[in-house]
């Protein structure tokens, strides 16, 4: 009897690592790039997300030393390239690095720039990459079905723990380094409730109207065009790719390259004690 279809593929996808498969020749498996997914705040407060926290200038002298701290860290990885959360080809990364390297360009206070152009550079990079896609967020639809079903105050319930967790990021922000702060960020424990924020929204909705559901769809489709737009980045099993993009995106961004085979998900609090 021939084997479906279905089953085949799977099989072949499966490869070495499934129980029912052939050994690899060789008995080996490939190299696999390593990822470090750096979520983080947004450092120059652009104020395009539905809460946004609030940072002081990291141009200040203090902040600045901060930032070198962050930087001292990250090099410890030793990324061989360098994502930020701009569309590939973006024109200000063909632009705007290249003029930093040739030192006619002053960093603004974005964390693409403070942290992915400062690193890159002292690391010897022609280059830092954009890895973004565009997405539709549609929460008004949300929204609305919340409205219409009289949960409004069961949603702006839970709308308000994003809200508490970005003012207590804020908070800890004031009285602490940039470092500890992007450590507390990049925590499996924050990035848990992160996560539950967002899946509990698709707790709104119903057969045929998946307001909620809908919603977490289609950003993970987004999150799904960045990973796909990284991985385009890997040229061998032994890239190193560092990516810097807002938390929102940290724990989908881990998923997917925790559960791509051919990459190794890396994680900030490894390397922060090191030569």
């Amino acid at each position: 009897m021939r084997k479906p279809i279905a089953v085949l593929f799977c099989w072949a996808l499966l490869g070495s690592s499934s129980a029912f498969a052939q050994e690899a020749p060789g008995g080996s498996s490939a190299a696999r790039a390593e990822v470090l997914v750096l979520g983080t705040y947004h450092m120059a407060n652009p104020g395009r997300d539905i809460f946004n926290m609030q940072a002081d200038d990291v141009r200040s002298e203090k902040r600045q030393a901060e930032i070198a701290q962050v930087i001292t860290v990250l090099k410890r990885f030793k990324p061989s390239k360098i994502v930020v959360e701009r569309e590939p080809g973006d024109a200000r990364l063909g632009k705007d690095y290249p003029a930093y390297l040739a030192g006619s360009y002053e960093l603004k206070r974005g964390e693409d720039e403070q942290i992915a152009y400062r690193l890159a550079k002292e690391l010897g990079h022609k280059a830092v990459y954009g890895a973004d896609a565009d997405g539709e967020f549609p929460y008004p639809r949300l929204l609305k079905y919340a409205q219409a079903t009289n949960r409004a105050k069961e949603l702006e319930a839970l709308m308000a723990g994003f809200g508490a967790k970005s003012k207590a990021q804020a908070a800890y922000l004031a009285s602490h380094s940039i470092l500890d702060t992007l450590l507390a960020m990049n925590s499996d424990e924050e990035v848990r409730l992160e996560m539950g924020l967002y899946y509990r929204q698709a707790h709104f909705g119903e057969p045929g109207d998946w307001a909620g559901a809908d919603l977490l769809a289609d950003w993970f489709r987004r999150n799904m065009r960045i990973h796909s737009n990284i991985v385009q980045l890997v040229d061998s099993g032994n890239e190193r790719i560092l990516v810097i993009y807002g938390a929102g995106h940290l724990g989908w961004l881990q998923n997917s390259i925790a559960a791509d085979p051919t990459l190794r998900l890396r994680k900030l609090a490894e390397f922060v004690s090191g030569p």
